[in-house]
């Protein structure tokens, strides 16, 4: 018999299966790219996590208590805005590592700049860089949380569980989220500790992963799965 409690484990473990993901990764990869920390790194992950798991629990919790249906064609447009936004991520990654819309140099004391930044933000708050790695947090979660919400929480007779299960699934993709980007961060700080060249390759590297993979989704969603034709 299936309990609640082999439920909720199993939701923490596809919360952390979910954030592997493949557009998850690329996305984080992109902005972990640019930092040179390792504990940055897993603080841009937590905070993807979080914006994803704030955006599940909200839909989710809609389609839970008041019964909400995500239509196909809204899903798909969901879905084509994060393949919007992993085309920008890697253009701006591209730009920062090869001048593609300035100088390079520039580019890249703008970027060590902002590292600058975001590490005197960790020492006085304990986190920082938030706000990008949560926007896009949010935006993975609206084109998935529907799905997410309907894989599992048929098999949960109450509200309650229900919610719980959406809280630990959470728990398990910020968990997730954090180990990849932490891990991600090691290579980069190699990198960057060995020369400036091979770090301005690993982000072009990373950008153009995010700008091939992006524009791959909105062919698939725009022409394979028909959101532009409308049939």
């Amino acid at each position: 018999m299936i309990t609640l409690f082999s439920i909720l484990v199993l939701g923490f473990f596809l919360g952390m299966r979910h954030a592997t993901d493949a557009d998850h990764v690329v996305a984080v990869t992109n902005i972990v790219s640019q930092q040179r920390s390792i504990r940055s790194a897993a603080w841009t992950g937590i905070f993807w996590g979080l914006g994803h798991s704030i955006t599940l629990l909200v839909v989710g919790g809609a389609i839970i208590v008041f019964g909400l249906v995500v239509s196909e064609r809204l899903g798909l447009g969901l879905e084509l805005s994060v393949a919007a936004m992993l085309i920008v991520l890697g253009l701006m990654n591209l730009n920062a590592a090869f001048g593609w819309f300035g100088d390079a140099e520039e580019a890249e004391r703008r970027h060590a700049e902002e590292g600058a930044r975001l590490e005197s933000w960790l020492r006085k708050l304990g986190a920082g860089g938030a706000f990008r790695p949560l926007l896009i947090g949010v935006v993975h979660g609206l084109a998935g949380s529907a799905a997410v919400a309907l894989l599992v929480l048929p098999l949960i007779h109450s509200t309650v569980g229900a919610i719980a299960y959406l809280f630990v699934f959470g728990g398990g993709t910020i968990a997730g989220m954090m180990l990849i980007t932490a891990t991600i961060a090691l290579p980069v700080r190699y990198a960057a500790a060995r020369s400036t060249a091979l770090s301005r390759l690993v982000g072009g590297l990373a950008g153009g992963l995010s700008l091939c993979f992006g524009a791959f989704l909105v062919y698939q969603i725009g022409f394979v799965d028909k959101l532009f034709s409308g049939s």
